[in-house]
């Protein structure tokens, strides 16, 4: 099983958004790097769920991998904002996963605190710079955040 890091403005989608609907497609990424990320997915992965954008971010819960190697159909609505006129269905050029709801935390785990507790080597997220809004995370900081995790 692996670990990462997906982000999400609350505003626009929270965990409490994915703890009401159970499962969601993680659609509109469109940075090549984090695309590449959400390929290497697999059935069963973990990752925390990550408000970003907001007054204090952090991680607010956790969610699993259900779907993997999905087409993200948002790419092909020209209407959508996640439009992209050269990607084809025959040739798409964005993936996605389905996720599902595993738990809220009872506190989230604040990026300062992640900042506190993590060098920019062990966490990309708290690099200096790093916009990824999908992210690994090793299996070893990913047991030191489930312990330092409140539910």
């Amino acid at each position: 099983m692996n670990y990462w890091l997906m982000k999400s403005e609350p505003d626009v989608y929270s965990i409490a958004h994915l703890q009401r609907e159970g499962e969601t497609f993680w659609d509109g990424v469109r940075n090549y790097q984090a695309r590449n990320y959400l390929r290497q997915m697999l059935v069963g992965d973990l990752a925390f769920f990550y408000h970003s954008n907001t007054t204090m971010p952090g991680i607010a819960g956790l969610m699993r991998v259900v779907k993997t190697s999905i087409t993200d159909p948002t790419q092909f609505e020209p209407d959508s904002k996640y439009f992209d006129p050269k990607s084809t269905p025959e040739s798409p050029r964005w993936q996605t996963v389905v996720v599902e709801y595993v738990e809220t935390f009872e506190q989230p785990i604040l990026l300062s605190t992640l900042k506190e507790k993590f060098s920019p080597e062990e966490l990309t997220l708290v690099r200096t710079g790093n916009r990824l809004s999908v992210m690994p995370v090793s299996e070893v900081v990913a047991q030191k955040i489930l312990a330092m995790k409140t539910s």
